[in-house]
């Protein structure tokens, strides 16, 4: 079996569950597919997220198309800086880029406020801070793109999707200076228990990936174990973040199950009042 193989479908969920966040734009095979074989293992709805301009027209134009999916946009975290400053080292691990500056920043961040105004776009993000590989010269850069989205999420009334890396204490001082949507996510959540509690006292959404099933990974499941039911989400964040046994091989919303089966077992809950919850949240959090 080549790692590159896709991971067989795991065993059905009896109770519809919802992938909150999934990049179909960067998977095998066509939306048609991928939304089949999820549905197969009953999860019947998906968030799919955008990362740049581009990718955010796309999640948009894919769930005007396709009722089980609802669009986030925004620009990632690392392209604000790569926006701005370019990229003439390939530090993003993207294709090299020319600086454009403020101004293209700017233009960047109204065609994102433009998508958010339509009806099948249901959140704002990924954004927020990545501190992994900006370096010192991009993270103004970061801080202002993500206040700027935080601001087009509350003027049109739509959820916030966060993404923090490395960036915990800096993500929770921005949200509580400018004040966080009413609807705010933190996907991939990445934090500790301890943060969890931060997290749930200010009432947002913590969403896991198939990270919460790696060995190293007892922070999270300690978090996981803390974390309210009523705010607790589950994601792919496909093709990225392979659950185990299947971790280093692709993902895709069809993997929830056995994600969420993990997670069950470490809240001590039967999987089907898991699911229940979850795609009870995800309706919440995204308004759908």
């Amino acid at each position: 079996m080549s790692r590159t193989d896709a991971p067989p479908l795991p065993e059905p969920l009896r109770v519809p569950v919802a992938d909150s966040h999934t990049h179909l734009d960067m998977q095998d095979g066509t939306v048609e597919e991928g939304l089949a074989r999820a549905a197969a293992v009953n999860v019947t709805a998906v968030v799919q997220v955008g990362c740049d301009v581009k990718g955010s027209r796309w999640a948009a134009e894919t769930a005007a198309a396709h009722p089980s999916v609802h669009a986030a946009v925004a620009l990632h975290p690392n392209e604000a800086p790569r926006i701005v400053h370019g990229d003439p080292d390939g530090w993003s691990r993207q294709e090299g880029r020319e600086p454009g500056g403020r101004a293209a920043l700017d233009e960047a961040l109204a065609e994102v406020d433009a998508l958010a105004a339509l009806p099948h776009v249901r959140a704002v993000g990924e954004t927020g801070l990545d501190f992994f590989r900006t370096g010192p010269e991009g993270v103004a850069a970061q801080e202002e793109s993500f206040r700027a989205h935080i601001e087009i999420a509350k003027r049109h009334g739509k959820a916030l999707v966060i993404h923090d890396r490395e960036a915990h204490d800096d993500v929770l001082r921005i949200l509580a200076e400018v004040g966080a949507p009413e609807r705010t996510v933190f996907h991939c959540y990445s934090g500790d228990a301890g943060m969890a509690r931060v997290c749930a006292a200010a009432g947002y959404f913590m969403s896991f990936a198939g990270n919460v099933t790696f060995k190293n990974a007892q922070p999270l499941r300690d978090a996981l174990a803390v974390a309210p039911a009523e705010l607790v989400l589950v994601e792919t964040d496909a093709p990225f973040l392979t659950p185990a046994p299947y971790r280093g091989r692709p993902n895709a919303p069809y993997l929830i199950p056995v994600t969420l089966r993990a997670m069950a077992e470490v809240r001590g809950v039967d999987e089907d009042t898991l699911a229940a919850a979850v795609y009870d949240n995800t309706a919440r959090a995204f308004d759908f």
